[in-house]
């Protein structure tokens, strides 16, 4: 059953804000049908953008008879072209996902339904997958305010325990969506075999990349002392040990360079990076921390 409702994925204060607010790529691409954004390359519109001479092999529909008329000139009328963006969200749902209260997963899926919500309502194309997801299934691509209940139904489905590493699911996505646009990763990147290798694969795609590091306010500061059992929730492992305020001082040091050693990764890659607690609302995420990122304006 769903762990979600939709009330709680976009509660109505949330949807007021995200109204106001736009998908940004800094990478131009050619969409597949008419959107409703400006692209940086000049087109066919009813929108005029500059004039050009002309030159053999240019469409005659495009000259401007009165400048010719006027100037004697051959003068071509460029337009500015709209295109339609992609924004595919990749959620990781494995096991150490359902952590924290909220869980890291539940926190994941509202920032998704946010950003995919913002995607909907500008009429690009939105699509939200998971990790644990087949090469050969593909979930749906949303398009236009009325698809808004679909994505959220989708995502409220969503449902911790996938078992595919982060390498693999990231590899399969990549096989499955091969086009352009925004991806948004959003993991805790916990994963023992390391997240260069996934990350590498999203480095050779061709889409504005970002990845947010979703991590408990529990893991980011620990409350705990005395003996413990700690127990893998992917794949059971188990160690004993007792806190002490050194072994936390350790750990402390150790999760910031796990977190600084991302954010470097991506940064040197030309990706983007977030580290993000789940108790950071939302809202603040989208509308501050990921607009100064360039994402949304």
């Amino acid at each position: 059953m769903p762990t979600t409702t939709s009330a709680e994925l976009l509660p109505p204060e949330l949807l007021a804000q995200l109204e106001r607010l736009e998908l940004v790529t800094r990478k131009v691409f050619r969409g597949r049908m008419k959107g409703e954004r400006r692209s940086k390359r000049k087109g066919q519109s009813v929108e005029f953008a500059d004039f050009r001479n002309y030159v053999p092999g240019d469409d005659l529909r495009q000259l401007d008879w009165n400048l010719y008329a006027r100037l004697d000139k051959l003068i071509i009328k460029l337009f500015l072209e709209e295109e339609d963006l992609h924004f595919y969200a990749l959620l990781d749902a494995s096991t150490s996902m359902d952590f924290g209260e909220p869980t890291k997963l539940q926190y994941a899926k509202q920032l998704v339904a946010a950003l995919g919500f913002i995607g909907l309502v500008r009429a690009d194309r939105v699509r939200i997958e998971t990790l644990g997801q087949s090469r050969a299934e593909r979930s749906p691509v949303l398009r236009g305010r009325h698809s808004v209940w679909r994505m959220l139904s989708h995502v409220e489905s969503i449902e911790p325990g996938e078992a595919t590493s982060l390498a693999d699911g990231v590899k399969n996505f990549c096989i499955r969506n091969p086009g352009k646009g925004i991806l948004v990763l959003v993991s805790d990147l916990m994963d023992k075999a390391g997240y260069e290798a996934a990350l590498r694969y999203l480095v050779s795609h061709e889409m504005d990349c970002y990845v947010v590091q979703v991590l408990s306010q529990e893991e980011l500061e620990p409350d705990v002392a005395g003996e413990l059992k700690l127990v893998d929730s992917e794949d059971r492992d188990e160690a004993e040990i007792t806190v002490s305020a050194p072994l936390l001082a350790k750990y402390q040091r150790t999760l910031g360079a796990f977190t600084r050693g991302a954010q470097e990764f991506c940064n040197r890659r030309g990706m983007h990076y977030m580290l993000a607690s789940n108790k950071t609302p939302v809202a603040d995420l989208v509308g501050q921390h990921l607009r100064r990122r360039g994402l949304v304006r």
